[in-house]
């Protein structure tokens, strides 16, 4: 049996939070059942028989006339709660389940379900033909087919006894006219909201309550209506989700006409920001000049500055100087991390630059060689490797004096380092060195002026 493939547009959903958890009901919570219709209609129900009915079961209910179908929506102690949320309703006019619906009752439920919409385009053109200013938004069936309940929607008040009485003959059935407002048009057809989720009013919606745009002025959003307005053409029914969270925390700023007094001059409320906690004030009642924004917390202690007849040298607080950063020094008085992997790969090279060096050299002797020992060489080939050879050897002195060099300078540097590390540390004891240091110069320097003449060992007399 295909029940649960029958989609309700808009079905409600109810949390039961007390489902899991295991206990006695009493009898009077398990006689109450909410029961959920079409698109957002739903009532309570008594189960005198005790049925076993859980949530998403479909049953059949007492309707006038005849009976409806209908699907299971809440059960337990938790209906007696949403009933207190809904006084309509009365204890005395609460009708019963008749029984959990059969094969039989939903094939009929189906086929009354399939007429709704051709009725409503029906029905809709028969208004027109009447020139009733009315618009029929929507067709409901009872599950028997015995009765439609007709929602419209009209800005004045309709004279329809005329459209009842033509409805009734030409659909052969009972004609229930209910009016609806642009709110719950927009529940029964649905859609999407600008958040990207589905309406409110279609979901999970029941009670719709007025909204007014002092709700929005709490919250400082702007007036503007294309932003303001819903699908349905009202105010959002949104807005009043936040507004008693606004209003709470608005109560813990100082108020609008307080004027903050400083030595220079007065400044003035101009604008909040709830959810930041701050408050922009101005030089000007009516006009943004100097804005400065400060803290709630310091606008209320300039308040009781100024209530103790003290006037504060500035409207913002004094901000804390920032952290001194600490620089990197190099303590050591080395260059990079790679250091090491630089100085290892040199030494490679070298060692091979040498190596292939030395066997360049040994070949070319062993080539010299065995030119000069060949008889009949020619002695222009001789001459042409030697010079090779002496170019190469040339080459070796050259680079052998320049990673010399190398050497020294990054000696040099590190000894310079170091030395600016000490001064760094203790001025007194590197001036010291080097006064010390300069009077070894001198006193070197005297000693070489002074120094005889080295004798000739190969002619004493000279």
């Amino acid at each position: 049996m295909e029940k649960n493939k029958i989609n309700l547009r808009g079905t409600l959903n109810v949390t039961d939070w007390l489902q899991d958890i295991q206990y006695i009901p009493a009898s009077e919570e398990t006689e109450i059942v909410q029961v959920l219709f079409k698109n957002t209609r739903s009532a309570f129900f008594r189960n005198p028989d005790k049925l076993p009915l859980k949530k998403g079961d479909w049953v059949a209910v007492e309707a006038s006339p005849g009976h409806d179908i209908g699907q299971v929506m809440l059960t337990g102690p938790l209906v007696r709660l949403r009933m207190k949320k809904n006084p309509a309703t009365k204890e005395g006019e609460i009708k019963q389940i008749f029984r959990i619906a059969t094969d039989a009752d939903i094939e009929k439920f189906k086929e009354a379900r399939a007429k709704e919409h051709t009725t409503m385009i029906r029905s809709r053109q028969i208004a027109a033909d009447l020139g009733l200013n009315m618009k029929i938004g929507d067709v409901e069936y009872q599950g028997d087919g015995a009765k439609a309940i007709f929602y419209y929607i009209a800005d004045e008040r309709v004279d329809f006894r005329k459209l009842i009485r033509i409805l009734a003959d030409t659909f052969k059935i009972r004609i229930e006219m209910k009016q609806i407002g642009a709110r719950q048009e927009a529940g029964r057809i649905g859609g999407i909201g600008p958040c990207g989720r589905p309406l409110c009013c279609s979901s999970w919606m029941s009670r719709f309550v007025s909204v007014g745009t002092g709700a929005a002025r709490i919250q400082d959003l702007s007036m503007n209506p294309q932003k303001l307005a819903g699908q349905c053409g009202k105010l959002k029914c949104c807005i009043n989700f936040e507004t008693e969270a606004y209003s709470e925390a608005a109560r813990e700023f100082p108020p609008k006409d307080a004027v903050l007094i400083t030595q220079e001059q007065e400044y003035f409320q101009f604008k909040t920001d709830i959810l930041a906690r701050t408050i922009t004030y101005s030089t000007d009642k009516k006009m943004p000049v100097n804005l400065i924004t400060i803290s709630v917390e310091r606008a209320k202690e300039i308040i009781r500055i100024n209530k103790r007849g003290e006037k504060p040298e500035q409207l913002e607080a004094e901000k804390a100087a920032p952290p001194q950063r600490q620089e990197y020094v190099e303590l050591v008085g080395q260059d990079s991390l790679t250091r090491f992997d630089k100085k290892a790969k040199k030494k490679k090279k070298n060692k091979n630059s040498g190596g292939n060096n030395n066997a360049a050299g040994n070949n070319n002797s062993a080539n010299i060689d065995n030119a000069g020992n060949n008889v009949g060489g020619n002695t222009a080939d001789t001459k042409e490797i030697s010079a090779n050879a002496e170019s190469r050897q040339k080459e070796q002195s050259h680079s052998r004096q320049r990673r010399d060099q190398h050497q020294q300078e990054k000696r040099q540097s590190q000894k310079d380092i170091r030395h600016s590390q000490q001064e760094k540390r203790n001025p007194r004891h590197s001036a010291q060195e080097n006064a010390n240091a300069s009077a070894r110069k001198r006193s070197s320097a005297k000693r070489q002026v002074k120094r005889p003449p080295l004798r000739n060992s190969s002619n004493p007399e000279k």
